[in-house]
C-alpha cells in the first residue's frame, strides 16, 4: 500500500472549483467564536464541493491568518458572504427556496441516519460552540437534524458536527450527480 501522490489525487485548481457543480447545500454558521472552526468548516465545505457559507454575526471572516491555518486555502474556492444576523441569513434563504435544517439536539429532530432531503434545496445553520443554534434561529428553520451520539459527553466541537453532516448529506444519492 502507499499514499496517493499530489497529482494522482487530481485536486482541482481554484478555478476548477469554481467551475465545478456543487452539492446543493448552503452552510450557515451562526456567531462562531474560533477562527480555527471556522477555517475547519471552510476546509470541509471545500472538500465536498458545498454550495457556499454564509457567515453570521460575529463569526470571524477572512482573510485572517487563523482562520487560513485550518481552512488550508479553502477560503479561496468556497463561496461565502456574511449576514449581519442568522435570523437574516435564514429567512433570505427560505425566499430564495431553500428548506433550513438546525444542527441541533432539540424536541423534533430527526437523526441524521433518518434524515431523507427528497430533491429541496438545503441549507443548514451549525451554532455556537457554547450556546449551539440559537433560540429564534430555532424557531425559524423548517427543522432540526441530530448526530445521534453514544458517550456521556453528548456533543461535537462544530468542524467535527460539520464534517459528520457534510459527509452524510453529500453521501446521501439525492446530492449526487451522474
Amino acid at each position: 500500500m502507499r499514499k496517493w501522490s499530489m497529482q494522482e489525487l487530481g485536486r482541482k485548481s481554484v478555478e476548477d472549483f469554481k467551475q465545478a457543480d456543487k452539492t446543493p447545500l448552503v452552510v450557515v454558521l451562526d456567531n462562531i467564536r474560533s477562527m480555527h472552526n471556522v477555517g475547519s468548516v471552510f476546509r470541509s465545505a471545500d472538500a465536498f464541493l458545498i454550495e457556499k457559507m454564509v457567515l453570521c454575526g460575529y463569526t470571524p471572516r477572512p482573510p485572517h491568518r487563523d482562520i487560513h491555518k485550518t481552512a488550508l486555502g479553502a477560503t479561496e474556492t468556497v463561496a461565502w458572504e456574511y449576514a449581519e444576523t442568522t435570523v437574516e441569513a435564514v429567512q433570505s434563504l427560505q425566499a430564495n427556496g431553500y428548506k433550513v435544517y438546525a444542527i441541533e439536539q432539540a424536541e423534533g429532530a430527526v437523526f441524521l441516519h433518518d434524515f431523507h432531503p427528497g430533491k429541496e434545496k438545503i441549507a443548514i445553520v451549525m451554532g455556537n460552540e457554547v450556546e449551539g443554534v440559537s433560540d429564534e434561529v430555532l424557531d425559524i428553520c423548517d427543522g432540526c437534524i441530530e448526530i445521534p451520539q453514544l458517550g456521556s459527553k453528548h456533543s461535537l466541537n462544530i468542524s467535527v458536527a460539520a464534517g459528520i453532516i457534510l459527509w452524510a448529506l453529500t453521501e446521501k444519492s439525492v446530492f449526487h450527480k451522474p
